[in-house]
């Protein structure tokens, strides 16, 4: 009780933290509330994504997944892609992650805890990470960011129109592979607790 109520508090302080800094940008710095917003989804992502591979509740896990792909889907809307936002909340949040809390919730046994120890791959994480923020540093780096921002923006209905002419297949065959993630799940889901696989 004491532990959550603590890590209530630091996410509170943290939040309290963003929005200070986002009131700061919006009056003292001038900024558009596109700015502000963008750094707020920003700092919600990041940190909801912290809180997914350190918190040891693989349930309080995957809710600070869905917590981050809901943010990822805001960062969408702003950048003006309508079309990207909602296929993350209808794919990410509501197939992939519902299926990954439920498959959880299912598999569990009420004897064994429902926490995880992550400290054995520590520093080997920690490494990839590193390695990781300076690929993406280098690849903004190198990016002509003024090209980028002159692309003619695609409709909905224009996506919609490649999507399922010239990329059919494509579709069809990531819609098999959704259908057989799920068979999976159930199927893992419903063997007894004896049977091997």
């Amino acid at each position: 009780m004491l532990r959550t109520l603590r890590s209530l508090l630091f996410g509170l302080a943290v939040l309290g933290a963003v929005l200070a800094v986002a009131v700061l940008m919006l009056l003292v710095l001038g900024q558009d509330w596109d700015d502000v917003l963008l750094w707020l989804f920003t700092a919600i992502m990041l940190f909801s994504g912290a809180l997914v591979v350190t918190m040891r509740d693989i349930i309080r896990c995957g809710l600070a997944m869905i917590v981050c792909f809901l943010a990822l889907a805001g960062i969408y809307v702003l950048i003006g892609a309508p079309l990207i936002a909602a296929a993350q909340v209808i794919v990410y949040i509501g197939a992939i992650s519902v299926l990954v809390l439920f498959a959880i919730m299912l598999t569990q046994t009420k004897d064994a805890p429902a926490r995880l120890v992550f400290q054995t791959q520590a520093w080997a994480g920690g490494i990839a990470a590193i390695l990781l923020a300076v690929v993406i540093a280098l690849a903004v780096s190198a990016t002509d960011w003024l090209e980028v921002a002159e692309r003619i923006r695609v409709g909905t209905s224009d996506m919609a129109r490649i999507l399922f002419d010239r990329f059919v297949l494509p579709f069809e065959v990531v819609s098999v592979l959704l259908l057989a993630a799920v068979v999976g799940g159930v199927f893992l889901a419903k063997r007894e607790r004896g049977d091997t696989i």
